[in-house]
């Protein structure tokens, strides 16, 4: 059974770190490119970063670049996001996704990723 699983959400106050992280199940995870998104309250979802299969190429969203970083471990079959220096405004359900790619492909197609753990909340408050 496919299945990802998200963990590592949790409070934090503005100026901490938390690590995310997504097990992959049932599928060879090295075939695909991992992509976290995350969607805030009365916000549309929106994709924060990718890594492609390969690990080699990395994408972020403006809004996180130079705080948060992607990374993959395909022997644990996990793909790990990195927070540091959080603010309010990354206040959301995260969540992994998946999409299965050709070898160095590309991860930013946000709108085709079809694979989806249920989420974790990350709270980021004084």
């Amino acid at each position: 059974q496919f299945t990802l699983v998200e963990s590592g959400g949790g409070l934090v106050q503005p100026g901490g770190s938390l690590r995310l992280s997504c097990a992959a199940s049932g599928f060879t995870v090295s075939w695909y490119a991992i992509g976290w998104f995350r969607q805030a309250p009365g916000k549309e979802r929106e994709g924060v970063s990718c890594i492609s299969n390969s690990g080699s190429t990395t994408t972020y969203a403006d809004s996180v670049k130079g705080r948060f970083t992607i990374s993959r471990d395909n022997a644990k079959n996990t793909v790990y996001l990195q927070m540091n220096n959080l603010k309010p405004e990354d206040t959301a359900v995260y969540y992994c996704s998946a999409l299965f790619t050709r070898p160095f492909a590309p991860c930013s197609s946000w709108s085709q990723y079809n694979y989806w753990g249920q989420g974790t909340q990350v709270t980021v408050s004084s």
